[in-house]
């Protein structure tokens, strides 16, 4: 065996797919999610990027990874007992989760991974849901609804500039927009906190009526 192939029988042996995926989440608190590349994290390990691909296949793979390690930061205890509120706080845990990586809902967004973890979550917020809704089917929509808009609302959270509100309320006022107009201080205002409860709530409703 030639001391490259020693080496890398080495790497393989210290690394696992663990310490590849802690090593790519300190990449992207420090870089951002463009910089994680498995090239990237070989060199952040030191060690051959064929190496990292051992562990973790391919960069769609480490990406779910990534995502299934941001869903098993959320905690379970001290859940609400009433349904409604169960899949409410649910929804705030996983929010605090993305917020808490850099780029955290851009991350998570089209990965569909089905790692434990992820499906932990999907699978207590269910729960909630069967509960609070009518039917299985109305439950799995209601999930569907509550993961995009939350996605979507930290993605643009994490993503918006200091200047933007300032930029969107110049528009709204010099331009040909009454309706904009008319509601822009709610629009501009809004904290996403605000944005993000008020939209939970509409999407779980009032429940089942029996």
């Amino acid at each position: 065996m030639t001391n490259k192939r020693a080496a890398g029988a080495v790497a393989r042996t210290r690394l696992t797919p663990v310490v590849v995926v802690d090593a790519a989440l300190c990449l992207l608190a420090e870089e951002g999610l463009e910089a994680v590349t498995t090239r990237a994290v070989a060199d952040r390990l030191g060690v051959r990027m064929n190496t990292v691909l051992w562990h973790i296949k391919t960069k769609r793979r480490l990406l779910e990874l990534m995502a299934d390690a941001i869903a098993g930061e959320i905690a379970y205890d001290g859940l609400p007992a009433g349904a409604g509120e169960r899949a409410a706080e649910l929804m705030r845990r996983y929010r605090r989760s993305l917020l808490a990586h850099r780029d955290g809902a851009a991350l998570v967004t089209g990965t569909y991974a089905a790692e434990p973890h992820t499906l932990r979550f999907a699978d207590t917020l269910l729960a909630a849901l069967g509960e609070h809704e009518e039917t299985a089917e109305a439950s799995a929509r209601t999930l569907y609804a509550l993961a995009y808009f939350t996605l979507g609302l930290t993605q643009e959270e994490q993503a918006m500039d200091d200047t933007d509100g300032t930029r969107f309320r110049e528009a709204v006022e010099n331009g040909p927009y009454p309706a904009l107009r008319a509601s822009r201080t709610a629009l501009a205002d809004d904290t996403f906190s605000a944005r993000f409860e008020d939209g939970v709530r509409r999407i779980l409703g009032p429940g089942r009526t029996s």
